[in-house]
C-alpha cells in the first residue's frame, strides 16, 4: 500500500484516477495467497498455506534428505533433479552457497506452492573457524565468551546457506568412556543449563529472520548421555525422578532460551526408546514446556525402533515416532513410505500431520525463508577465519584450558635458553580440531610448536622430537626425545588423543592414554629436567601413571584452529590459566562413574570404599589451578532465617594476593542435608566469573530466589520446598540457612 503522504498528493493532483490505481492494487493483493504476504503474522500464514497443502506435500515437509556429499559444481543440475523440490529439509555439506541456491530454487520456483527448503548441518564447535569443543567451552565457565564463538558460527554458516545447527549437545554425561562426551556441557545440570540457554541465544540472535541468525537445535532428547558402560546406542536406565533432577533442565532453559527445535535421542529410555517416547516429547516439551518448535530424529533413528526391538518394520515405527511427537524424520525416509498409508488406515490421524507441517512452516517464516530464500555467494576470505572471529576463538581456547598441577610453580616458562617440544601432539594439526570439526581444514589449525616458535622468537630455543605416535609400540623415536630433553632446561610434553578417539561411535574401555605415551613420558623425566604434560583430548582422563610423573600438567581438551597461540600464551604467562574441570578426573577408569553431585551413602567413613584403590578423584569438577593466588573472606548474608517468598543476598570478597592478574570464577553451592526426596551431598546453583588485578579485590554475589535455588523436584517435575535447614558453600567455607515453617 502507499504512504499516506503520497495518498493526500495523488488525490489532490489526479483525483478520481487514484481510486482507480487504489482498486487495481486490491486486486493484485487479493491474487497473492496470505502466505506470501509479508505483513500478515506468521500463523496466519501457515494456516493458509497449510489449508493449500495435499496429502503428499504435508508429508514431504516432514522429511530431511541429504546433499552435498558427493558432489562437485559439475553435477549441481543432475543433483538437484534428484531432490523433490517440496522436501521440507536438507542436510547441507557443502561450504559454499553455490549448490544450495541451485536447489533452493528447485523448491521455490519450480514447485506448485514454492515452499523453500530448510538447510541444517553439524555446526557443534564452529563451522570452518573452528573452536574448542563444547566440554571446554565448559571449563572456561564463562558462557559469553562461548556465545561469542557461536556468533562466528552461526555467521559462517549463515554465508554457507546453513540455516539451522543441530547444536547445542546439552547431554549431562558422567561416563568419560562415552565418546560423546566431548559434545556437551559435562556433568553438571546447572552448568549445563547456563551454557545452553547461552549458547541457544547467541546462534538465533534476537530475530531468527535477521542475517547471521540460525535456529538452534537441542540434542539429544533425552538421557543419551547415561548410556551403559559408556558404549553408544545402548539402553539407559533412567527413573522419572533422575530425568526430572538431573537430565531435563538443561533442555528445559534450552527451550524458555528459544530454541528452535530439538533432535530425538538414540537411547531406550527405561524401555521406551527416546525417539518414540510420548512422555517426553509431547507431555513434557509439547504439552508442559508449551515448545512452539519441532522435533528432529536423530541420523535413521527412526529405523533404528526395529533394531532396539518396539517397532515391527520400518511402517510400524513411522507410526510410534511419529504419534510419540517426532515431527521430521531425518534421512531414513520412514515417513515418506509410509504416512500416507497410516493416514488412510486411521492409524495417524490428519490432526497430528498439520501440527508437525505447523511447526515446521512456522520455523520457516520466523526465518525468513520466504522473503530471502537464497544465499548472497560470497568468496571465503569475506566469510571464514577473519581476525575477530580468530581473536575470539583464541580468547575461549585460552580460558578453557584448565591447569591441573604446577609443581614449584615450573609454570609459567620464564627466562629459559632451550625448552624441548616433545610428543606425538607437538607438531601436529588435525587432532587439535576434534570430532564435529564442521568444515574445518587441519591446514587452518596453528600447532602448538608454531605458536611456541611465535611466543620465543628471539628468547628460547625449542629442540623438538615427536618420540612417539599416539598409539602403537615404535619406540625408535624415544632416544631422540631424550636426548633433546637433555639438552634443554625444561620438558614441554604433548600427549593426547587423535580427534575420532572421542565423538560418535567412539566408545573406549579405558580413558588412560596408550601405554606408549606414558613409556615416553617416563623415558623423557629420566633426563632430570621439569616436565610439563600438555593434554590434548576429548573426554576426561585417567592420570594416575602420568600425574606423579609430570611437574605440571595443562589439559588443552581440543582447542581448535587458536590452539597454538593460546597453548603459547598460558605456557609463556602472556595468559593467566582460568579455566576449571566441568567433569571430575577420576582417579583410575575403574571408579566410573563418579561425579561430585551424588546421593549420600547408607554408611559412611571407610565403610563402602574401594579396597583397592583411593575412593575419591584425581581431580574434582570445579577445579582448577592458577599463576596466581586468590584468598576468600567470609560469606555475607542479608539473613540466615527467611520465608518462601524472601529473598536472600549472600556476597563473598575475594582478594588476588599475588602477583599476576587474574580471572576467578567463584562457585556457589546449596545443601539440603533432610529433605523427603534425597538430594545431591552439593548442588551447583550459581556462578561467576571476574577479573581481579593484583593486589585488588572483588565482591561476588549470589541472590537466592528460595523456590529457584533451594527447592527440588519430584518425579513428575514439580517443584516443592520445604521448611528447615540448608547450606550455602562456597570454597571451603559452609554456612547454615533456616527457611521457616510458614
Amino acid at each position: 500500500m502507499y504512504k499516506t503522504p503520497i495518498i493526500f498528493a495523488c488525490l489532490a493532483m489526479f483525483g478520481a484516477s487514484v481510486c482507480s490505481a487504489d482498486a487495481a492494487d486490491r486486486t493484485r493483493k487479493q491474487d497473492v495467497p496470505l502466505y506470501k504476504d509479508a505483513s500478515a503474522s506468521v500463523e496466519s500464514r501457515v494456516e493458509d498455506l497449510i489449508s493449500r497443502m495435499t496429502l503428499e506435500e504435508k508429508i514431504l515437509q516432514l522429511n530431511q534428505y541429504t546433499l552435498g556429499q558427493n558432489d562437485n559444481i559439475n553435477n549441481i543440475g543432475e543433483t538437484v533433479s534428484q531432490i523433490p523440490g517440496e522436501t521440507g529439509s536438507l542436510i547441507y555439506f557443502g561450504d559454499n552457497a553455490v549448490l544450495r541456491n541451485a536447489m533452493q530454487k528447485r523448491a521455490v520456483e519450480q514447485t506448485r506452492l514454492g515452499i523453500p527448503i530448510l538447510f541444517g548441518f553439524d555446526v557443534i564447535h564452529g563451522f570452518r573457524t573452528v573452536y574448542p569443543i563444547p566440554l571446554a567451552q565448559a571449563a572456561s565457565w564463562n558462557p559469553e565468551l562461548a556465545g561469542q564463538a557461536c556468533r562466528v558460527a552461526a555467521s559462517e554458516a549463515y554465508s554457507a546457506g546453513v540455516n539451522w545447527t543441530f547444536s547445542p549437545m546439552v547431554d549431562i554425561a558422567r561416563d568419560a568412556r562415552w565418546g560423546r562426551i566431548a559434545e556437551g556441557y559435562g556433568e553438571d545440570p546447572h552448568l549445563a543449563s547456563v551454557f545452553s540457554a547461552a549458547t541457544v541465544r547467541a546462534y538465533q540472535g534476537d530475530d531468527l529472520s535477521q542475517e547471521n541468525n540460525i535456529a538452534a537445535c537441542l540434542k539429544h532428547f533425552v538421557g543419551y548421555g547415561a548410556s551403559e558402560a559408556g558404549r553408544d546406542y545402548v539402553p539407559t536406565e533412567i527413573s522419572r525422578q533422575t530425568l526430572w533432577d538431573t537430565y531435563l533442565p538443561p533442555f528445559e532453559a534450552g527451550v524458555k532460551a528459544g530454541a528452535a527445535t530439538l533432535m530425538s535421542s538414540f537411547n531406550n529410555i527405561s524401555g521406551t526408546p527416546g525417539s518414540a517416547n510420548h512422555y517426553t516429547m509431547t507431555e513434557v516439551v509439547k504439552n508442559r514446556w508449551n515448545h512452539y518448535g519441532f522435533i528432529v530424529a536423530d541420523w535413521n533413528a527412526v529405523m533404528q525402533l526395529v533394531n532396539q526391538g518396539l517397532a515391527r518394520d520400518g511402517k510400524d515405527a513411522a507410526c510410534l515416532a511419529f504419534n510419540a511427537g517426532l515431527d521430521m524424520d531425518m534421512v531414513d525416509n520412514c515417513y515418506g513410505e509410509h504416512l500416507a498409508a497410516l493416514v488412510d488406515e486411521g492409524k495417524v490421524s490428519m490432526e497430528r500431520v498439520d501440527d508437525a507441517v505447523r511447526r515446521i512452516l512456522r520455523l520457516k517464516f520466523m526465518l525468513g525463508l520466504f522473503e530471502k530464500p537464497y544465499t548472497e555467494e560470497l568468496p571465503d576470505s569475506e566469510r571464514f577465519m577473519l581476525p575477530e572471529s580468530l581473536a575470539a576463538v583464541e580468547a575461549l581456547a585460552q580460558e578453557s584450558m584448565v591447569l591441573l598441577k604446577n609443581e614449584g610453580n615450573v609454570l609459567p616458562l620464564e627466562n629459559k635458553a632451550s625448552v624441548a617440544l616433545v610428543g606425538p601432539m607437538a607438531r601436529n594439526q588435525g587432532d587439535l580440531l576434534g570430532s564435529w570439526y564442521g568444515r574445518g581444514r587441519d591446514s587452518d589449525v596453528i600447532s602448538i610448536y608454531d605458536g611456541l616458535s611465535g611466543a620465543l622468537a628471539g628468547k628460547t630455543e625449542i629442540l623438538y622430537a615427536k618420540g612417539c605416535d599416539f598409539d602403537g609400540n615404535d619406540t625408535t623415536g624415544f632416544a631422540e626425545a631424550v636426548a633433546a630433553a637433555s639438552q634443554a632446561e625444561a620438558v614441554l610434553l604433548c600427549l593426547g588423543e587423535k580427534r575420532n578417539w572421542s565423538g560418535e561411535n567412539a566408545s573406549r574401555s579405558t580413558i588412560a592414554l596408550p601405554e606408549i605415551q606414558e613409556e615416553l613420558l617416563k623415558a623423557v623425566k629420566r633426563a632430570g629436567k621439569p616436565v610439563v604434560v600438555i593434554l590434548s583430548n576429548g573426554r576426561s582422563l585417567d592420570l594416575t601413571r602420568i600425574a606423579p610423573l609430570a611437574d605440571a600438567v595443562l589439559e588443552i581438551w581440543q582447542p581448535g584452529v587458536m590452539a597454538g597461540p593460546a597453548v603459547a600464551g598460558i605456557i609463556t604467562g602472556k595468559y593467566n590459566p582460568s579455566g576449571r574441570l566441568p567433569v571430575t578426573f577420576p582417579y583410575t577408569t575403574g571408579q566410573i562413574p563418579i561425579y561430585y553431585n551424588h546421593r549420600a551413602s547408607g554408611r559412611t567413613g571407610s565403610q563402602g570404599r574401594y579396597q583397592d584403590i583411593p575412593s575419591t578423584p584425581m581431580y574434582e569438577f570445579g577445579y582448577g589451578l592458577s599463576y596466581t593466588d586468590f584468598e576468600y573472606g567470609e560469606l555475607e548474608l542479608s539473613s540466615d532465617t527467611f520465608r518462601a517468598g524472601d529473598r536472600i543476598t549472600a556476597s563473598i570478597t575475594v582478594k588476588n594476593s599475588g602477583r599476576r592478574d587474574g580471572k576467578e570464577t567463584v562457585q556457589w553451592y546449596i545443601s539440603d542435608p533432610a529433605c523427603s526426596i534425597t538430594r545431591p551431598v552439593r548442588e551447583l546453583k550459581h556462578f561467576e566469573k571476574k577479573l581481579i588485578p593484583a593486589g585488588e579485590e572483588a565482591v561476588f554475589t549470589f541472590e537466592i530466589d528460595p523456590m529457584r535455588d533451594l527447592s527440588f523436584v519430584d518425579h513428575d517435575g514439580k517443584r516443592f520446598l520445604e521448611p528447615g535447614d540448608y547450606y550455602i558453600m562456597v570454597k571451603d567455607r559452609k554456612y547454615k540457612i533456616t527457611l521457616a515453617d510458614e
